[in-house]
């Protein structure tokens, strides 16, 4: 009997579908010039992806990278709340829809689904990918502003996502969106993995704290974080497979590329976060490995774990970046 095809693999398979017909030549010119836009400063009243062949490009170069973070996030929430699942999602600039394959490969099953977004070619190049993935069936693909006037747009939910969003909106939206996001039970926030993208999702953090959340991952707490914007700044690392047009538009020749990121996962649900969580890459040395840790108490540490600690130590040589510890 065949294995069952798993989210991602479908997802892959429904992209590289997109790119049918479309000149390799043209999808990668397209994706360069989004990419500048997307880097740039982005009013939200301004859609840039145009139509159909920019969104298709687009999405077949960002939908694996946007999913694979995004479900490292979810992952870590959902560890941090075993025992719920959402009954409804609200994904919030969610284009293609990235963020709804993440949540469906987290938390099988059907549930009721609306994408908000201001790009109608997103919204209708993510309605068709959709239909490989039967839990996204009833997805409401909804044109929406992103800014202020979004609170009655999210409703009574249990979860909201927002992805790549926030570095598009000007600073006074940006508060309003999170601000409208705490009407419902769960957020979820990714940004990029840079300094500017943890800032962002520090900021938001706060804004979600200030609002009767907590945080249920990545920290494992919900005071201030120990990082000083400026000096440092907290992401993490999710592997991604590299599809053909990945390769054309940054060259190289690996199958994968590593998409760094920065998330905070807050709820109102009492959760249970990890004990700590490894904010760096972990330092194997001969017979011990180093782990930059985030603890409980709101500080960071680095701890030493040698071949003296047996199964421990046999468990941080297979630690990773983002784990929470001990395992």
């Amino acid at each position: 009997m065949n294995a069952p095809v798993s989210p991602a693999e479908t997802l892959r398979g429904a992209l590289a579908a997109l790119l049918d017909g479309l000149p390799p030549k043209r999808a990668a010119q397209a994706v360069d010039r989004l990419i500048g836009h997307y880097r740039g400063a982005t009013p939200t009243d301004a859609p840039i992806l145009r139509d159909r062949a920019d969104v298709a490009a687009y999405a077949a170069y960002r939908m694996p990278a946007t999913f694979e973070a995004v479900r490292a996030a979810l992952g870590a929430f959902a560890d941090a709340v075993p025992d719920w699942v959402p009954a409804s999602h609200v994904d919030v600039g969610g284009g293609t829809g990235a963020a709804t394959w993440a949540v469906s490969a987290t938390w099988p099953g059907e549930r009721g689904v609306t994408v908000l977004d201001w790009a109608e070619p997103a919204l209708a190049l993510g309605r068709e990918i959709a239909a490989a993935n039967p839990a996204l069936e009833r997805t409401d693909w909804r044109r929406a502003r992103i800014d202020a006037g979004l609170g009655p747009d999210l409703g009574d939910t249990d979860l909201v996502t927002v992805s790549y969003v926030l570095n598009e909106l000007t600073e006074p939206d940006r508060a309003a969106l999170v601000d409208a996001a705490a009407a419902a039970r769960a957020v979820v926030i990714v940004e990029a993995g840079t300094p500017g993208g943890y800032a962002r999702v520090i900021e938001a953090r706060d804004r979600l704290l200030a609002a009767g959340f907590r945080v249920a991952a990545p920290c494992p707490h919900s005071a201030a974080c120990p990082i000083v914007p400026g000096e440092d700044w907290c992401h993490f690392s999710a592997r991604v497979s590299r599809s053909s047009l990945h390769r054309q538009v940054k060259g190289g020749s690996l199958p994968y590329e590593d998409e760094k990121f920065s998330y905070v996962a807050a709820t109102r649900l009492p959760p249970a976060p990890a004990p700590s969580r490894v904010v760096r890459r972990p330092q194997i040395r001969k017979g011990q490995v180093l782990l930059d840790l985030c603890e409980r108490d709101g500080r960071l540490r680095r701890t030493t774990v040698t071949k003296r600690h047996g199964d421990r130590y046999r468990a941080a040589r297979d630690a990773d970046w983002g784990d929470a510890w001990p395992p």
